[in-house]
């Protein structure tokens, strides 16, 4: 039974106003300097390029991640042609639609390659180390610099392709109205979920897991989008309350879709709770030396407190908070969660990354905070610019009344 009238949305703003040009020229001009401060660190530092290169990978991997989950959640909202989601599914088609932002923000790691200033980054690309390792000779095929750079172009051409499509099909819709738009992203919607999870897969091997080449899971491509959609869903959140903050899509997007968000928050939380139970607990089991050296890394020193940290803080900590209906139906209580994920989720990429420059120390310095403000305020900013040209919630979409109406019981 209903409980609540449908909300009439036929006064309410769905466009940003003109201020919105202000906000994406202040967050382009705050990334610019960031990134040139970064820049300058790295360059005075007694490391040089190795410095630079480590915090700008966990910064990168890390915003990425929330690209990459705003176009799961797209896709996976047309896959099953699910209605409550109408109106908070355009966030998501906007934070994913900055993927062409995320390619040119590539640049910084992949040019150094280009130019053969590889000593920093990837361990297999020492002919030296290669030679002596008969493990690394077997994946040469797959590790070696052309078929990188390869895949690379593979991973971000899908993941545009698929975010524009859905983007402007969407949006397309605005104008159009009609259901036939909404067939074919659902037609669609299958074998792009089947493509962007094999494009992430890799990539999180390629960027992340191949800093240690010999080092290898199979599961952790699944733990790297489990944090992800972790991080995408709570940028989705804190994007809805902005919005209605100043006064946007009030009616539109109900304490109802918030507890939906909220809901779908807490089962990827658990879900990467499994992946990253599952993945330790093989390799413990096994004990075979070249898996558990890498986790043997980041169970000594300070490195053990930061995985403690995870434990607690990315699954015992907001399982036991989300639980609860009433912090879900909090847009201040869930709010204050998203905030917690995305900082924890940041704090998971640093833990993947960055003992394989600094084994014994935790190097968190102001070059790290020049990557953050960096990359996160020019994705800002994209964000900001693809917002200002379409309406701000499907209008015309034809399970928009559904959106409108649903109710969690």
């Amino acid at each position: 039974m209903q409980k609540h009238p449908i909300p009439n949305i036929d006064d309410e703003r769905t466009r940003l106003s003109s201020a919105a040009t202000g906000l994406q020229v202040m967050l382009a001009i705050v990334g610019f300097s960031a990134l040139l401060g970064a820049l300058w660190l790295g360059w005075n530092n007694s490391d040089e390029l190795r410095s630079f290169t480590a915090s700008y990978l966990v910064s990168y991997m890390s915003f990425l991640g929330i690209s990459l989950g705003g176009l799961f959640f797209a896709a996976l909202q047309h896959l099953t042609r699910a209605g409550w989601s109408v109106t908070v599914r355009r966030t998501a088609e906007i934070i994913s639609a900055s993927m062409p932002c995320m390619v040119l923000l590539f640049l910084p790691i992949l040019v150094p390659l280009l130019l053969g200033m590889t000593g920093p980054y990837y361990k297999w690309l020492d002919p030296e180390l290669v030679a002596e390792s008969s493990l690394l000779q077997w994946k040469k095929p797959y590790l070696n610099l052309p078929f990188f750079f390869a895949r690379a172009a593979i991973y971000f051409l899908t993941w545009v392709l698929l975010a524009r499509f859905y983007y402007k099909n969407s949006t397309r819709q605005d104008v159009e109205g009609g259901p036939e738009l909404t067939r074919r992203m659902e037609k669609v919607a299958p074998v792009a979920l089947i493509l962007f999870g094999l494009t992430v897969t890799f990539a999180a091997f390629d960027w992340i897991m191949s800093l240690e080449p010999t080092w290898f899971s199979t599961i952790f491509g699944l733990y790297y989008f489990a944090g992800s959609v972790i991080a995408a869903l709570a940028a989705m959140i804190l994007f809805a309350i902005a919005l209605q903050c100043r006064g946007y899509v009030a009616g539109a997007i109900t304490v109802e879709h918030y507890h939906e968000l909220g809901k779908l928050m807490l089962g990827f939380v658990i879900f990467w709770g499994y992946m990253a139970f599952s993945q330790y607990m093989l390799i413990w089991y096994a004990n075979i030396p070249e898996e558990s050296a890498w986790y043997l890394q980041r169970q000594s020193g300070s490195w053990m407190w930061v995985g403690l940290g995870l434990l607690f803080g990315h699954l015992i900590l907001p399982f036991l908070g989300l639980l609860p209906r009433a912090v879900k139906r909090s847009k201040i209580l869930l709010g204050a969660w998203a905030v917690w994920m995305l900082v924890i989720h940041w704090i998971d990429i640093y833990w993947l990354v960055m003992p394989t420059f600094a084994e014994d120390h935790l190097p968190f310095g102001a070059m790290d905070a020049c990557c953050i403000i960096a990359i996160g305020s020019l994705m800002l900013a994209a964000i900001v610019k693809i917002a200002r040209k379409c309406e701000l919630i499907p209008t015309k979409d034809p399970r928009l009344e559904e959106a409108l109406s649903f109710e969690n019981f």
